[in-house]
């Protein structure tokens, strides 16, 4: 197998799971988790290590922001042998009952992204496998942390999707206050739809992995609430995000030990 066009990733450097996160600076924490956490490749945005869990190689990896870079990492992860993946990531909290600090398992995505519109149309589900959202639950469960299990808003747009709340008006967070008047409800019409929290790249992960029979979900610290506004809830994002790599880490963790009857060197065929 030549080397991976984007990440170089070659033959025998590849793994069955993969911990994914945005940030490349976040890579080194998920790997400090692991057993002999090494260094395999670090290119652009896709800083990517390897430790074992459990005695099963892991990859940590990192996408960068959003679909775009999202999907050329899930694709040359596949490529190399990986079939179960868990992202690990920040997210705006929509639903009730969400403050920062909490974490979303998400069941799915709402795709409002372009990347996976370019693989599938837009009646094509993205959704986590019932084994790793049942996996996260439990982890969930044993930390003690607030936590809310549901639908995603996958977005592009950082700033053009996400909306502020001043002197109660809702308003954009994009440069001059641009917004088309007929987005301005959109996080409140997510809302009414039952989606819990606003990320950028569940919507391409869970329609790949989806797509190709592979087991993929995710699990994200609430870093703020959306639309944004003044709270009186403070957060040490660092310990925010450290109890979910826990929780991820912990969730792999038992799917690898339920794997290993079944895993002979090779990893099964999904459905």
């Amino acid at each position: 197998m030549p080397a991976q066009l984007i990440t170089g990733l070659e033959e025998g450097e590849g793994a069955g799971y993969a911990l994914i996160c945005g940030d490349p600076a976040r890579v080194p924490k998920i790997a400090s988790k692991l057993s002999g956490p090494s260094k395999v490749r670090n290119t652009r945005e896709f800083n990517i290590m390897a430790g074992t869990l459990e005695g099963s190689r892991v990859l940590v990896a990192s996408t960068g922001i959003g679909g775009p870079s999202a999907a050329v990492l899930v694709e040359e992860l596949a490529n190399t042998g990986t079939d179960t993946l868990i992202r690990i990531g920040t997210s705006g909290g929509i639903a009730d009952g969400l403050t920062k600090g909490d974490m979303v398992i998400s069941t799915g995505a709402l795709r409002r992204d372009g990347t996976s519109a370019s693989y599938v149309p837009e009646y094509f589900p993205a959704l986590a496998h019932h084994e790793i959202v049942a996996a996260l639950v439990e982890s969930a469960g044993r930390s003690g942390r607030n936590f809310q299990v549901g639908l995603s808003l996958s977005v592009d747009g950082f700033y053009s999707e996400n909306r502020v709340i001043s002197t109660g008006v809702l308003g954009s967070m994009s440069h001059n206050g641009f917004m088309l008047p007929s987005s301005r409800d959109s996080l409140l019409d997510a809302k009414e739809m039952g989606v819990k929290n606003i990320e950028m790249e569940l919507g391409t992960v869970l329609t790949l992995t989806t797509l190709w029979g592979l087991r993929g979900g995710g699990i994200c610290l609430v870093s703020d609430v959306a639309p944004w506004h003044p709270t009186e809830s403070i957060m040490d994002p660092e310990e925010g995000m450290e109890a979910c790599i826990d929780t991820a880490v912990d969730a792999l963790r038992s799917v690898i030990a339920a794997d290993a009857p079944a895993r002979s060197g090779r990893a099964p065929t999904r459905t």
